[in-house]
């Protein structure tokens, strides 16, 4: 199964537990699963609780270091910039995700995370991975909430 149909899982998972419905993996170098997750903002009233925070603190506890060098982070939308700040300072390689966020987005859209001066590390940058199936999971949750 790939990264992203993982994370995807673990979005609508968030969307059962009535949490934003994003999900989120770290792959190691050799692309095993290293980490996944779903937002549990709610759950553990912490707003810092996205899916991101949580694989990527849990990915850098299982390898024991701080770096994730080398290391994907998959994410079903564009990270905020919160969690596009913590994904430089654990020095993923690469970001994948998948529906852009031009409201909250912090890789592609708003600060633009990687891009600025004191940005401690540029990873890779894939967008749009099966962008239209992240986003009509995001719609749907809210359509319900609105």
């Amino acid at each position: 199964m790939d990264a992203m149909q993982l994370a995807l899982d673990e979005a609508r998972a968030a969307a059962a537990r009535a949490e934003v419905p994003v999900g989120a993996v770290v792959l190691g170098p050799d692309g095993a699963v290293l980490a996944r997750a779903g937002n549990e903002t709610e759950a553990r009233c912490d707003a810092s609780a996205h899916a991101e925070m949580l694989a990527l603190r849990a990915a850098a506890a299982r390898i024991g270091s701080p770096r994730l060098v080398g290391c994907t982070l998959v994410v079903t939308l564009e990270p905020c910039p919160m969690c596009a700040a913590a994904a430089a300072h654990f020095r993923v390689g690469r970001v994948v995700f998948g529906a852009y966020d031009p409201k909250g987005g912090g890789v592609e859209h708003g600060p633009r995370i990687f891009e600025g001066p004191g940005s401690l590390h540029r990873p890779e940058v894939v967008g749009g991975v099966r962008e239209s199936e992240a986003a009509a999971l995001l719609r749907a949750f809210f359509v319900t909430r609105r």
